[in-house]
């Protein structure tokens, strides 16, 4: 029935991947050691946000972190706001000095988010002092609705983090704060409360234990990976990326967070990610909202494609290293190879029963079945056994069947990964890079309009 074994083996080969990449991360993540709290006060702290019409959560932003960490300087990146961002971080700035506004206007602003972290890293450079000991002056990215665990800086501070001179950079887990809301639309009916509901858990679950995990194992291979909320890197660090690229964020990159971490083991820094502290941001229960977000990171993904060569013949990246970073940002690439053999599997039925008739296919498919269902159970373990572990850490009120249903959900949930690669491909073949930003929950909003997407 299957003129071509490339069919049958590269299903397995990825299948293959999964189950070696999950027990690593799975391990990683049950026998990581116990962090150690450092001295933050042996650190200069300077917090990076930036914003494009925020005014709806801009202020609480601002306030938590100077209330949680008041030795920190908060520098808000206002990038041509149409609504009242600049001006309330203007007010907060007259009664703070630690707060700083960025202004930013067109056309140089609204060209990334890349672009407005460097417009505010020039800023930083001019207001430090030329004998400033810049290893020891740390920045962190926090987006505009992130909310940081108040021990962050002790815990990334440590011996784990930047407590080792050769740390440039640290990536704490992400958690979403609103996944045990029981209406993450008021506005909606029941049926739609419920997906929303389910949406937000499977991306906390995703993030506080199954990418912790992937980021715990990238801790033993050299590859941990930054991303775009709770990133904190040595300004020397940026400094040695800027000398070489430029700018330490990547102009126009749809991960500059991510680009930012393979420039910095490219330049000989090492990263560290510490799941034992937190940033805590929006879930996202729009179902258009998120596979819009993701088909962004996919395609970012797809972007780092290029530094493939870069990265194999680096003497900075180990043999494991290699691997796994290729494997990281290969992944939107085997699903699209997934989707086309899945198209060509069932052409090739079709045929088949044209053919040969549909009695004799359909008995073909049923002498597959227990390889079918094997491969089935084989590739929704790996998801259920997550279950337990979030609800231990995150959600230990909840049921054990209830934590086993959040990994079933979770096997589903991963699903979204083929659609969203599909479309960031097609994106990136059309030459579309610009990307509207993500518009705020509405339940955050106490006064004005929620944060726009154009």
């Amino acid at each position: 029935m299957f003129h071509s074994p490339f069919l049958l083996v590269f299903p397995f080969f990825l299948l293959v991947c999964f189950l070696l990449y999950w027990a690593g991360a799975r391990h990683a993540y049950l026998k990581r050691p116990e962090i150690e709290n450092g001295n933050p006060d042996a650190f200069e702290w300077h917090f990076f946000v930036p914003c494009r019409d925020e005014e709806a959560v801009v202020a609480t932003t601002v306030d938590r972190l100077r209330t949680d960490h008041p030795r920190a300087h908060v520098w808000v990146i206002d990038d041509d706001s149409d609504d009242r961002t600049g001006a309330i971080v203007a007010g907060i700035g007259e009664t703070d000095r630690r707060v700083h506004l960025v202004r930013r206007h067109r056309p140089e602003a609204r060209q990334g988010k890349g672009a407005a972290l460097n417009a505010a890293y020039d800023e930083l450079n001019e207001y430090l002092a030329e004998d400033t000991d810049r290893e020891r002056v740390v920045v962190c990215v926090i987006d505009a609705d992130g909310q940081l665990d108040p021990r962050a800086l002790d815990r990334v501070s440590g011996p784990q983090g930047f407590g080792d001179p050769e740390i440039g950079g640290v990536q704490v887990s992400v958690h979403m704060r609103n996944a045990e809301d029981p209406r993450p639309l008021p506005d909606r009916g029941r049926v739609r409360n419920a997906f929303a509901r389910l949406l937000v858990r499977m991306q906390d679950m995703e993030f506080s234990v199954s990418n912790a995990g992937m980021q715990l194992l990238r801790g033993r291979t050299g590859s941990v990976g930054l991303g775009g909320n709770g990133q904190f890197t040595r300004l020397a660090s940026l400094d040695r990326i800027a000398a070489a690229e430029r700018r330490p964020w990547k102009r126009g990159a749809l991960l500059e967070d991510y680009e930012l971490g393979l420039h910095m083991i490219l330049n000989g820094d090492r990263i560290a990610h510490i799941a034992d502290t937190w940033v805590s941001q929006e879930g996202l229960p729009h179902g258009r909202r998120f596979l819009t977000q993701r088909t962004r990171w996919a395609q970012g993904n797809l972007q780092c494609v290029r530094y493939a060569p870069r990265i194999v013949s680096s003497r900075h990246y180990g043999g494991k290293g290699v691997l796994e970073t290729l494997y990281t940002f290969l992944q939107p690439v085997a699903h699209i190879v997934t989707l086309a053999l899945c198209a060509l599997m069932f052409a090739l039925l079709a045929l088949s029963a044209v053919e040969d008739g549909a009695g004799e296919a359909f008995g073909g498919m049923l002498a597959v079945w227990p390889l079918v269902l094997g491969l089935a159970v084989v590739s929704v373990t790996p998801f259920v056994l997550w279950g337990p572990v979030y609800r231990r850490d995150r959600s230990p009120n909840r049921s054990l069947l209830v934590s086993l249903l959040w990994g079933l959900a979770l096997w589903l949930y991963a699903y979204h990964l083929f659609p969203a690669s599909a479309r960031g491909f097609v994106r990136m073949l059309r030459g579309r890079n610009g990307w509207a930003k993500t518009r705020r929950n509405a339940e955050v909003v106490t006064s004005g309009p929620t944060a726009i997407e154009a």
